[in-house]
């Protein structure tokens, strides 16, 4: 008899290494890999190169009737896309991490995005996949197999988010608290919900986090498929 896809469910702070330490488990799994804080920043994007103002949560919401997103998983990383055009690069310039809180925290944005989401991993063929980004454990996949809530000390998240993006850890630092404090409005994620497993990577390099999620999801699955 045919199982459904295992779904592993990644929620976190700023900094935490969601995006990358998921990616890395999906692939050490032989999972597929959806990177849900992507639509955000592409969204956050074409609101930027149209020049709509991420402040007027209307103008935003009118995006989403022709917003074109996808991403494609390949061996050099993912591929995000926005009416066809390649962000991939463009979505993690500074000037959308600013202001991409404003559109993620615009509840029309999140209601049509969530929906999305949850179709995308309907969708799935592979044998599981690894969804990561803010309030997925609690919304928009509370029923996944396996949920964990990856974070470290706020030092070590700035530490690693200056090291991603540019010199200037007093910079980044403020934009990765800045960010944090507006994302906490809108959702809870520094705080595991009861059947949420917490990885703190604080003293862990890159290698040993991405293990700790391979092994929580193989004793996971092991448990669930031995009942």
């Amino acid at each position: 008899m045919s199982r459904s896809p295992v779904v592993v469910a990644v929620d976190g702070p700023a900094g935490s290494g969601k995006s990358s330490v998921s990616r890395a488990a999906s692939r050490a799994l032989g999972y597929a890999f959806l990177d849900t804080g992507a639509a955000y920043r592409a969204l956050t994007w074409l609101a930027l190169e149209r020049g709509v103002d991420t402040a007027d949560a209307a103008a935003v919401v009118a995006l989403l009737d022709d917003f074109s997103y996808d991403t494609v998983v390949t061996d050099e990383g993912t591929v995000v896309t926005v009416g066809g055009a390649d962000v991939t690069s463009a979505i993690r310039d500074p000037r959308v991490s600013a202001v991409v809180s404003d559109v993620a925290r615009v509840p029309e944005v999140r209601l049509a995005l969530n929906d999305a989401f949850r179709r995308m991993i309907r969708a799935s063929t592979a044998p599981g996949i690894v969804v990561e980004g803010r309030d997925i454990t609690t919304v928009v996949a509370p029923d996944a197999e396996v949920r964990i809530l990856l974070t470290a000390d706020e030092a070590v998240r700035i530490a690693r988010r200056s090291a991603e993006l540019a010199p200037g850890a007093a910079a980044t630092a403020e934009q990765l608290r800045e960010r944090d404090a507006r994302d906490s409005q809108v959702v809870d994620f520094l705080t595991a919900a009861p059947g949420v497993a917490t990885i703190d990577s604080t003293e862990l390099d890159f290698d040993q986090t991405v293990q700790a999620v391979v092994e929580l999801v193989h004793d996971t699955v092991h448990d669930t498929t031995s009942d």
